[in-house]
């Protein structure tokens, strides 16, 4: 069923060369989920976000610092290494110091036609976000226009939010399954869903999630629920690391990164008329990475009712190493988990996991959980 969404994660670069040969647009790369692609769909561009492959690689070192997170040096070198030759563009929105140093060294050293770095607001939680999100929005769009040479409209604005809003409904419909006391789907499964629609064109993946929508609510997995279990954190599309703690007697119910619900969780506000300040509006409102999410933890409330909804009975932490804005999360994230019961493992990723040692951890947390569900 889920066969479709794994063809386009593992094939994400074949199907972006199929797409630019016969839609003959420009497909532009994007390194953090705050860039507005709405904007750049709008315009007939392809937005793909770029993510690494997981592999031991040694291209990066003159160019970034081994102690920036494995995720950013994984991103660029797939960029050296020309895994990314067909991209138009490239962008970015205001994130954190190491991806925004992957794109500084990918700018300067991979020739592209176009190039963006979009100021973004750190601190969402300010009155002052808004407006000035709109107005760098608004640069942006024009950038975009000159680019492209089309001219961007609010009607084509308003068109390229309706996709979009779409797919984040039908996802979240996914998303309302995997309460079930049996979930028709796996973690695997439904990271591979989220992941391929950072890849695809929006629309395709609408019909494809309409397609497995019409059937998964009376579809048996085939496998042992086993403990449910939430995973929350740095950035995370390893789908081997999934597949190996779902080996172990669990299945991964809901998640909180930037690879699953905080890329689709809400949609576009209604109502106030100016598009550009309702897709703005959407992004300062969407749950929010660790990195913007202050001065309160305004997430602290999403994750433990996300926790409630899905009735997890267990959740892993995860961190990329060296990620200072998840590093400083971390400890708040779990003394919070811990005051609601949900037992927590913390494990920290670097490019390669090491699937052997974490097993064995995981095998533990699991069955700690097992023997406390026992005195219940």
């Amino acid at each position: 069923m889920f066969d479709k969404f794994r063809d386009w994660e593992q094939n994400r670069h074949d199907y972006a060369k199929d797409w630019q040969k016969h839609n003959g647009g420009k497909v532009i790369g994007y390194f953090c989920t705050y860039v507005p692609e709405e904007i750049l769909y709008a315009a007939g561009v392809l937005p793909v976000r770029i993510l690494g492959s997981h592999e031991p690689q040694d291209v990066t070192e003159p160019h970034i610092f081994g102690m920036f997170c494995p995720f950013c040096r994984d991103c660029l070198a797939q960029g050296l290494k020309g895994r990314y030759d067909y991209l138009d563009g490239l962008t970015i929105a205001q994130s954190c110091l190491h991806i925004r140093q992957t794109f500084t060294s990918w700018e300067k050293h991979i020739p592209l036609e176009f190039t963006y770095y979009m100021p973004h607001p750190m601190k969402v939680q300010s009155p002052r976000a808004l407006p000035y999100l709109v107005s760098e929005i608004e640069i942006f769009k024009k950038a975009v226009e000159e680019w492209t040479g089309v001219t961007i409209t609010d009607e084509m604005i308003k068109k390229a939010a309706e996709v979009y809003d779409e797919n984040r409904r039908l996802m979240r419909e996914v998303y309302e399954l995997r309460k079930a006391e049996n979930p028709p789907l796996s973690g695997e499964e439904a990271m591979e869903m989220v992941i391929s629609s950072q890849l695809v064109d929006k629309a395709e993946h609408n019909e494809e999630l309409k397609r497995v929508l019409a059937e998964l609510p009376n579809r048996d997995t085939g496998r042992e629920t086993g403990a449910r279990l939430m995973i929350l954190g740095s950035e995370d599309d390893d789908i081997k690391f999934i597949n190996m703690v779902e080996s172990c007697g669990a299945t991964f119910v809901t998640d909180d990164h930037c690879t699953g619900t905080r890329y689709f969780w809400n949609t576009t506000p209604e109502g106030n008329g100016d598009m550009l300040e309702s897709i703005a509006q959407r992004y300062i409102d969407r749950p929010r990475c660790p990195s913007k999410d202050w001065e309160d933890r305004s997430r602290l409330d999403h994750i433990l009712k996300m926790a409630k909804d899905w009735d997890v009975a267990g959740a892993i932490v995860i961190q990329q190493k060296f990620c200072d804005p998840h590093e400083a999360d971390t400890p708040t994230i779990r003394k919070a988990l811990n005051d609601i019961d949900v037992k927590n493992l913390f494990l920290e990723f670097d490019v390669t996991v090491p699937l052997g040692q974490f097993r064995i951890r995981v095998e533990a947390f699991l069955e700690m959980i097992g023997d406390e569900d026992l005195f219940d």
